[in-house]
């Protein structure tokens, strides 16, 4: 009788093993002449070698399932289980399939829900620096994070790298307490909650503590040369043209960056310019760079938020036009 381990790495083990181990018990059963232990994150497979590397094959390709989709059924093991069945509803490859950005956590599946977020996706999959504009509630943020995972999951980069300049809208970060990165942090709430959405939250936790995913703020950034890493800048509105100049400037070999930000919500001193306006007028027509204008169609928000946007946007045309 030979035997093999499998170790299960990049994967969350109640999404692949089921609850009570109950894939890996479907599995077994169909095998009755193995034996197949799954014990913390490894699996012990004892039988014939032909029994062996079926097995192994089939463990192979719900494992990469897993990877890409956060989770594994049972459904889907006896698909796998049973090949001339039909297995259009279950298996990747389906034109559904090809409008998913990325399976989350808790059966969320995420997709781009405007034209806009589309060409978001579009140009990332073409461009290293893209520069995604437009008011609150339009998913460009959700989306760059969800850009992101993908690129990390799919092994294209080694690391995320998420920042934002530590400009208050409003309120003053020294009554805060804490050192820097603690001060931002709540401010950094919303790229958490879209991580939360996209990542097992033990997976999650591994990649915060192992660096894997940083975010930080962004005066962090100075001196570093980003190689191999997906690059977030967001509230990109609030950075000067010498912080935007650096922040530009530590892109590595390998390395894709997204800029986010709304021009209309600039929280800096009156006579400060803009560095997200500022590069916007500079870096037109570069090979490389995109820029995409999202506007009051994408937002995904409550209906409100839509007129209020317009509203705002007409007040806005009214006094520039007095």
């Amino acid at each position: 009788m030979t035997e093999k381990i499998i170790t299960l790495e990049d994967v969350e083990l109640v999404a692949f093993l089921g609850v009570e181990n109950s894939n890996i018990k479907e599995v077994a059963a169909a095998f009755p002449q193995s034996k197949i232990i799954s014990r913390g994150n490894e699996i012990t497979i004892r039988g014939s070698v032909p029994e062996i590397v079926k097995i192994n094959e089939i463990l192979d390709a719900l494992l990469l399932h897993c990877q890409k989709y956060g989770k594994v059924t049972t459904e889907l093991v006896k698909n796998y289980l049973n090949p001339n069945k039909n297995q259009t509803d279950a298996l990747p490859g389906t034109k559904e399939d090809e409008e998913v950005l990325l399976y989350g956590t808790k059966g969320i599946v995420i997709k781009m829900k405007s034209p806009n977020q589309l060409k978001m996706v579009e140009a990332a999959a073409s461009n290293d620096l893209i520069f995604a504009i437009g008011p609150a509630g339009t998913g460009k943020t959700y989306t760059a994070v969800a850009l992101a995972v993908k690129a990390l999951k799919n092994k294209e980069v080694k690391k995320i790298i998420i920042t934002r300049p530590a400009v208050e809208a409003g309120e003053n970060l020294g009554f805060l307490p804490g050192d820097l990165k603690e001060k931002i942090d709540p401010y950094l709430r919303p790229i958490y909650d879209a991580l939360d959405d996209m990542i097992q939250p033990e997976k999650l936790k591994f990649y915060l503590e192992n660096r894997v995913i940083e975010i930080a703020p962004l005066a962090y950034m100075r001196g570093r040369t980003l190689n191999n890493a997906f690059i977030l800048l967001d509230e990109a509105q609030n950075t000067t043209p010498m912080q935007m100049k650096m922040f530009l400037t530590r892109m590595g070999i390998n390395s894709k960056v997204i800029i986010t930000g709304d021009k209309s919500q600039i929280d800096l001193p009156t006579k400060v310019k803009s560095g997200l306006v500022e590069a916007y007028k500079i870096l037109q027509g570069i090979p490389g760079i995109a820029f995409i204008e999202l506007d009051g169609k994408d937002v995904m928000r409550h209906r409100l938020v839509r007129d209020i946007i317009t509203a705002y946007d007409k007040a806005d045309a009214e006094k520039a036009a007095r």
